[in-house]
């Protein structure tokens, strides 16, 4: 049986982006970025089913989208130590400021001055320092962060100048994975008597 899939001109980029790791965000600065976001919701069954053929699966996540695979436990582990990081990460961000999240902007410096006056901020940023090697200086911790987030295209510098980022719909996966996370509170009796 001869099955025909009808798929946009554009799977090959679609699929480097995607290949990366890399998530394509509907709210991107970039306008070829946002067409590969259009694309893929247009084809989004048709791509699914192409990407499983190779052993990716295509997630679509609130205004993003994303690979996925069947990983092997030393990966797994990997993981388990990345999703610490990202933790730690949407921790900082949301003591910096509640409402941050996608569509917002900010400049890295205005979050290093808030540090300086708000202890509990800075104790975050400097819990940071753990996943870096020998970076004593909070900014040097912070810009690492940034540099991350940007290469994982959570944000995206949207003025150079000033040196304001935006932040992708993308995020949302990070809030998803804390969210997903349940913790149980034991009691002190597992059950009780009824009499």
């Amino acid at each position: 049986m001869n099955l025909t899939i009808d798929i946009p001109d554009t799977t090959g980029l679609l699929f480097d982006y995607l290949q990366k790791g890399l998530f394509i965000s509907s709210n991107s600065t970039s306008e070829d970025v946002r067409r590969l976001y259009d694309t893929l919701d247009d084809y989004q069954e048709a791509l699914s089913l192409y990407f499983s053929q190779i052993g990716y699966t295509l997630e679509k996540g609130n205004e993003y989208y994303y690979f996925s695979r069947q990983e092997p436990r030393a990966t797994l582990e990997q993981k388990i130590l990345r999703a610490y990081y990202w933790i730690d990460v949407l921790d900082l961000f949301k003591t910096y400021d509640e409402t941050f999240g996608p569509g917002y902007r900010f400049q890295p410096e205005q979050l290093l001055v808030e540090a300086n006056i708000n202890a509990v901020l800075q104790n975050k940023l400097d819990g940071l320092r753990k996943h870096f090697s020998d970076k004593d200086i909070r900014k040097e911790v912070l810009d690492n962060v940034v540099r991350q987030l940007v290469k994982d295209a959570f944000l995206e510098l949207e003025n150079e100048r000033t040196n304001t980022y935006k932040v992708m719909s993308a995020w949302h996966y990070l809030e998803r994975l804390i969210e997903s996370i349940n913790i149980y509170e034991e009691t002190e009796e597992p059950y009780e008597k009824t009499e």
